[in-house]
């Protein structure tokens, strides 16, 4: 009886390996995650029961995500084909939003017009204008200069933009119009960039008004590198006469100002008059930006006759400063302006047409405008709500900055020169100026985010009541900085960059020629491969066709069309 009591719970142990499965991870992963899980469920922590398919397809769903992500980053460096991460910016996360976008945009292109077949005429290279004399004057050094009214010639102005063209029958595809250059063929002030009511010598070195500040700009325009010109007095402050600060007396003689402009400068106004120019006064050598003068100059010393001022201005690479205004810049890593040069550039896009003035053909082209962050900036609003005014309009402009318009170049400075010696560093973190940082006006045909490859800062003179001005573009200066050297050593040196180095404005003539034959080239091509490489009768594919005035697909402007005649500008003196 007993050995059979014994055998009872013999069996009893054999069911009790149940402890001993061989798979006892997964109740006890089972117990981790629901420990992990709160207890009670709520809108941050809800009920979550997924599952291991759930969790494949989210995977596979965020893993080309992340792909296209890193692919659009190697996409937006501008003038680079290196595929690794050597620019090593960090996009904007607001601008993620316009890349994809941007995918389903087609590659921008130039308007094309159709139009009548040029003239004989349209064939001759272009004139420059009549020059009508005006006044005979003695320069400092007592040389003679003969100030004449320039006329039958166009104004920059009305938010149009001219340059001169002519027709080529090289270029056929693009109706035979192509940009040229009038006399004289140098390094000048721009007789269509400046003010009515201004007097300019033959050569376009000199210049004056018997009006209130007026202001002209050069026929050349800087975008990187460091460049440098000359501004003589000619008539303003008289070295006999020193100014007094507390002095309303003004000069006889008239005043002057000089400094850098931008397109959108107004050319009303004297130079620093807005945000769009940076300037230096002749009483008590004052910059000036904003029409806010502050002081730069030893304190009671004016610009005078005879004085020479020398303006040198520093910007970034292109890279670097597309990289700022789309928002790709970090100034945490971008420390060093030393982009690698590609063989990949930024689009040039002219829209532009053919006009006439009396005798002389032009390109017509909508101007870049003046834009409401940088009105804002100059008098910005007394109260700023969060229902009023511009958000972001309280930040001082930055690398960084909400606005495009209002994000500065690093590594960007204006310096300052008198008779030789420097004066120091006048202006510091310019403005960039390459789009979405300038926008044309808004109106029929006007189409944001492109360049024309004439934004840039220019060389700026204001003369005021009688004050005259002459300017010096190089390569001979009066008083040359320490850094140039205007010829060029092909041995003994070590190799220096060409954007850090220190060049004349007037090397930027014989640039800006060889850009202007390109973009037409490249036009002429994109032209004839739209036309299927047909030329001639033919070449008529995705020309413009006249609809009064009215947009059509792809965002072309109607203008013209056959039998019609190249339209005729007329200005008014004012």
């Amino acid at each position: 009886m007993s050995a059979e009591d014994i055998s009872i719970p013999s069996p009893k142990r054999e069911a009790t390996p149940s402890t001993t499965i061989p798979i006892p991870s997964l109740p006890q992963k089972r117990a981790l995650e629901d420990d992990h899980q709160p207890a009670v469920s709520s809108p941050l922590n809800p009920d979550f029961k997924s599952s291991k398919g759930d969790d494949a397809a989210i995977a596979r769903e965020r893993a080309p995500r992340a792909k296209k992500e890193s692919l659009k980053k190697r996409e937006s460096k501008a003038g680079s084909l290196a595929p690794d991460t050597s620019t090593r910016a960090t996009p904007d996360p607001k601008s993620s939003t316009s890349h994809k976008h941007k995918r389903n945009v087609s590659v921008p292109a130039p308007m094309r017009y159709k139009l009548p077949p040029p003239k004989t005429t349209d064939f001759e290279a272009p004139r420059g204008p009549i020059f009508v004399p005006w006044e005979t004057r003695t320069a400092p050094d007592g040389t003679e200069i003969q100030f004449n009214e320039t006329t039958d010639h166009v104004y920059n102005k009305k938010n149009f933009h001219y340059t001169h063209c002519i027709a080529d029958p090289a270029f056929p595809s693009s109706l035979y119009y192509r940009q040229s250059e009038s006399e004289p063929f140098e390094p000048r002030l721009n007789f269509e960039d400046t003010s009515t009511h201004m007097f300019l010598d033959e050569s376009g070195h000199h210049v004056t008004t018997n009006k209130g500040f007026r202001m002209a700009k050069a026929n050349v325009g800087v975008r990187e590198g460091r460049w440098y010109w000359e501004c003589k007095i000619t008539s303003g402050i008289s070295k006999r006469k020193r100014s007094d600060a507390h002095s309303t007396e003004e000069s006889p003689k008239g005043h002057v100002r000089m400094g850098w402009a931008r397109r959108e400068a107004t050319l009303d106004a004297p130079v620093g008059f807005d945000a769009y120019s940076y300037g230096l006064r002749d009483v008590q050598g004052q910059k000036v930006y904003m029409s806010r003068p502050k002081d730069f100059f030893p304190a009671g010393e004016d610009i005078r006759e005879g004085d020479v001022i020398g303006l040198e201005i520093n910007l970034p690479s292109e890279a670097l400063h597309r990289k700022v205004v789309e928002g790709h810049y970090n100034p945490a890593v971008d420390l060093e302006d030393d982009e690698p040069i590609g063989i990949e550039t930024a689009d040039i896009i002219r829209d532009r047409v053919p006009i006439r003035f009396k005798a002389h053909l032009y390109f017509e082209q909508i101007e870049y405008h003046a834009v409401k962050e940088l009105e804002e900036l100059m008098n910005p609003s007394p109260v700023i709500s969060s229902t009023g005014g511009l958000v972001g309009a309280g930040q001082d402009p930055s690398p960084t900055h909400p606005y495009p318009s209002l994000r500065t170049l690093p590594h960007s400075n204006i310096k300052i020169y008198k008779n030789g010696e420097l004066i120091g560093t006048a202006f510091k973190n310019l403005l960039g100026f390459l789009p979405p940082a300038s926008k044309p006006l808004a109106q029929v045909g006007a189409r944001e985010g492109l360049d024309d490859g004439m934004l840039g800062y220019y060389p700026a003179v204001s003369v005021f009541r009688g004050g005259a001005a002459e300017v010096n573009f190089g390569p001979k200066f009066w008083y040359p900085p320490p850094e140039y050297d205007d010829d060029v050593d092909m041995t003994g040196n070590p190799p220096t960059s060409a954007s850090r180095r220190l060049r004349a404005v007037g090397e930027r003539y014989q640039e800006q020629i060889v850009e202007d034959i390109v973009y037409d080239i490249v036009d002429e091509v994109y032209f004839w491969m739209q036309d299927g490489g047909v030329s001639g009768k033919g070449a008529t594919n995705g020309v413009v066709q006249n609809t009064g005035g009215v947009l059509v697909p792809d965002g072309m402007l109607a203008s013209g069309g056959l039998g019609f005649e190249v339209k005729e500008l007329v200005q008014d003196d004012e």
